[in-house]
């Protein structure tokens, strides 16, 4: 292979799903040391073309080439021998596992008849230290957090041999802390010779780190470009085929009553941590209130308290003047709080399920949806035909199940769903997590025009740049309480980060 030759050449690849053309004659190039990065809306195609690159499909057209010679890649297992890794959006680890026995499942060292676990520790280790990784061979993966799940992804990668990684929306589950060490990690990667592409929406992470972008609109190839020869405003347009406003557009609010009302409410885990810890916090109707945060600080367990997913020990919550608190996430929907949930999979849909059937999780018992103990499988049909056209849900029909749907796509089924419930207030637990900018766009303004209705809005998001231009009031938590809440045009990055840190509060006073 001369240095000219391409490590990877896709040539003309077309796949076919029933009713859609998933790709439609793509050819893409990645050359050795380059982070190439893929770009697209939710169900443009990007994850279909990887996994035929990885052996999960099979294209019905078109050729691949690995180091200039044609190859067939019919399995994962083949892929993995040509020497190409992929890290998927969502892991695929055994939690009760400890992070060396997650790296060697299926081809685990043997010393005999056993395995060898130490020689294959002290390799995990090895691999560990040459790219910065940092992790801990022995940890079990359910005690360790998601970035460091997501270096076990990449470790096994690396202990397979993988010279060609694949990065399948790596950053859309990590907090900005952790997407800065893996940048740092991707270069160190390609800096030991390996070749990166990268599947992303994200325009910002585009500009940091790559070195050329391939645009995917619809199936089909809009244009590669190198990325210093580029910017976000021309990436953006060719993305979603029209100019992308990346300003927020919003009058004052009009404020009313409060509608969520959270008093002294505390929470602890089965091992007697204060998970929440006497929080206080209000929410008025015609008003967004984002909370900002490092993970970690009991955002996950305020949403499940309000929204009937776990019990707290003490306190009161009230939505609309009612005491819900230890109620069920039933009853609690049913009194007016819809819940966009920060993990779509567990909490958000049965992937199992079509799109239709989603759409009527929490409303299938009611009418016109059911009749007695049976299903109006006409009225279910016709309410997500309207659903999917009102919020440019793209699936290839309404029958189709959620799972074969991209996460773009699943999160915006799920929006559609907790909207048109026509909620009092409502939670948005990282809304725009694993989007694209014209899909931001749209549930950015969906979140505003409901709080112009006068609904109360709660903001939950990792994203400091989606809390500031979204709220209107940002409540900061620390260590499971609201340690202090500020405008949005009275604040800035460094004073919400010092008081996302526990440092200061609104005042400048240290926080005790």
């Amino acid at each position: 292979m001369s240095a000219s030759t391409p490590v990877v050449e896709l040539k003309q690849i077309t796949k076919r799903f029933p009713g859609i053309v998933a790709n439609d004659s793509i050819s893409l190039t990645l050359h050795k040391g380059e982070i190439h990065a893929l770009l697209g809306e939710n169900g443009a195609g990007k994850s279909t073309l990887m996994n035929i690159l990885f052996g999960l499909y099979q294209p019905d057209e078109g050729s691949i080439e690995i180091g200039g010679k044609p190859v067939k890649i019919d399995n994962p297992n083949k892929a993995i021998k040509l020497g190409i890794g992929m890290v998927h959006q969502h892991f695929k680890l055994v939690q009760p596992f400890t992070v060396t026995e997650n790296i060697i499942l299926g081809m685990e060292p043997k010393k005999g008849v056993n395995i060898d676990y130490k020689s294959a520790s002290a390799q995990v280790a090895k691999l560990s230290e040459q790219y910065g990784l940092r992790v801990n061979p022995d940890d079990k993966i359910q005690d360790i957090s998601v970035g460091m799940q997501q270096r076990v992804e990449i470790m096994k990668t690396l202990f397979r041999g993988a010279d060609i990684l694949i990065f399948d929306e790596p950053t859309a589950v990590l907090t900005p802390q952790e997407i800065e060490e893996l940048m740092a990690i991707m270069r160190r990667l390609v800096a030991e010779g390996k070749s990166i592409i990268l599947i992303t929406h994200k325009l910002k992470e585009i500009m940091e780190i790559s070195d050329r972008v391939t645009i995917i609109r619809r199936g089909k190839v809009i244009d590669t470009v190198d990325t210093d020869k580029t910017n976000p405003n021309e990436l953006a347009e060719k993305m979603v085929g029209r100019s992308v406003s990346f300003e927020i557009d919003k009058t004052e609010p009009n404020i009313g009553p409060a509608i969520l009302q959270l008093n002294d409410v505390k929470m602890t885990s089965k091992d007697g941590v204060a998970l929440l810890n006497g929080l206080n916090l209000e929410v008025k109707a015609g008003e967004i209130v984002g909370i900002a945060g490092v993970d970690g600080n009991g955002q996950t367990e305020l949403i499940e308290a309000i929204t009937g997913l776990r019990k707290i020990d003490s306190g009161s919550i009230k939505a609309g003047g009612k005491e819900i608190a230890n109620l069920s996430a039933r009853k609690i929907a049913e009194s007016g709080v819809g819940h966009i949930p920060e993990d779509r999979h567990k909490h958000g849909l049965v992937l199992d399920f079509s799109v239709s059937e989603n759409l009527v999780l929490k409303t299938y018992y009611q009418a016109p949806y059911s009749k007695g103990s049976f299903l109006n499988r006409n009225a279910i049909d016709e309410h997500a035909q309207e659903l999917v056209g009102k919020y440019d849900v793209r699936t290839p029909g309404i029958e189709t199940k959620v799972r074969s749907m991209s996460g773009g796509n699943q999160q915006k089924a799920i929006i559609a769903r907790e909207i048109e419930m026509n909620p009092e207030l409502l939670i948005a637990a990282q809304p725009t997590r694993g989007l694209d900018v014209g899909a931001i766009e749209s549930v950015h303004r969906q979140l505003i025009e409901q709080r112009d209705m006068g609904k109360a809005v709660l903001l939950v998001s990792f994203e400091l740049q989606e809390i500031m231009n979204v709220s209107d009031r940002i409540a900061v938590i620390f260590e499971g309480r609201i340690v202090g809440e500020v405008l949005p045009q009275n604040t800035n990055d460094q004073e919400l980060g010092l008081m996302m840190a526990g440092c200061w509060d609104q005042g400048g006073q240290p926080v005790e």
